[in-house]
């Protein structure tokens, strides 16, 4: 019941885009019939210790009926986006917090494609995976707060935190790694380079920047720091490939940075309830989101 319910959901989005888009589509199957033809690719490419393939495309097929418009997105940027979260190990689902599948429309092709964000969860998890990785911390940082960090030849960082109300806003973010060869590393960013950094991304005003805030501001610290730490594979993919646009699914264009575009995704409608939908379940109602506009040349990289 699930799939024939899914799939008249994904149908009905689909016959009310722009029929330029779909002519050229017709003859293909609706995106929650391509998502169970990828499992064998899926269980290929999952990290053996992950176990098999329909956890990831339960949640895949979830996505699809909870993130407007995702739907109606073209099926090689979603199997770009899913083979990625698949190479890399990670859950393509909001509420794990390690990846977001984000739509956003490209004038230039006329349709939907899908951008992967690599979640605040997603960059700890796989930073635990580098055999010299042995902590990893980030905070944020309150005017109540007592903070003092000097880089140079000895560098130090001291934070003490306030309680309640004596917080007040936040003023600076950080976050600083551990190694099991004695080395350490941190880096530190105020308010204002947040927000340089917030204003370069193509999902400055959607998505985890928009409901997730804390949470990606002190992911944009991780992001800082695993410039100047050692990184395992899988992690040098995760920031190479974070907040673009994969079309190529085939295993070899992991590799391939120049199959990769930035998009600028369409903004997401806050959620209503607490608690994500079920496979089974088909929320009742769609607020609509406006278009975005024409993806803009590509920022210097964060």
């Amino acid at each position: 019941m699930s799939t024939n319910l899914a799939e008249r959901v994904a149908n009905k989005r689909t016959r009310s885009h722009s029929p330029a888009v779909q002519g050229n589509r017709q003859a293909q199957p609706t995106l929650v019939q391509f998502v169970q033809q990828m499992r064998p690719e899926i269980e290929r490419a999952l990290p053996a210790h992950l176990g098999g393939a329909d956890r990831i495309a339960r949640i895949a097929l979830t996505e699809l009926r909870r993130v407007e418009h995702l739907a109606e997105c073209t099926q090689e940027s979603f199997a770009g986006a899913l083979m990625t979260c698949s190479a890399l190990g990670l859950e393509p689902g909001g509420v794990s917090g390690e990846a977001y599948l984000l739509p956003f429309w490209n004038k230039k092709v006329r349709a939907y494609e899908v951008q992967l964000v690599i979640g605040y969860q997603g960059m700890i998890k796989l930073f635990w995976q580098h055999p010299l990785a042995a902590g990893l911390d980030t905070h944020t940082v309150y005017e109540g707060d007592e903070f003092e960090y000097e880089y140079g030849l000895e560098p130090k960082l001291t934070h003490r935190p306030a309680r309640g109300s004596a917080k007040g806003r936040p003023t600076d973010y950080y976050a600083v790694a551990r190694l099991s060869n004695g080395g350490s590393a941190f880096v530190v960013l105020d308010v204002d380079d947040v927000e340089t950094i917030r204003k370069r991304s193509k999902a400055k005003d959607f998505g985890p920047w928009a409901t997730d805030y804390d949470a990606m501001a002190r992911k944009t610290c991780i992001r800082q720091l695993f410039k100047i730490i050692p990184k395992s594979a899988e992690l040098a993919r995760a920031v190479a490939h974070d907040e673009t646009v994969r079309r190529d699914a085939s295993p070899e264009g992991l590799d391939v940075p120049e199959d990769y575009i930035e998009g600028e995704t369409v903004p997401q409608q806050p959620p209503q309830g607490a608690e994500q939908a079920t496979v089974e379940d088909v929320p009742s109602q769609f607020s609509g989101w406006p278009e975005a506009a024409e993806p803009a040349a590509a920022d210097a990289a964060q």
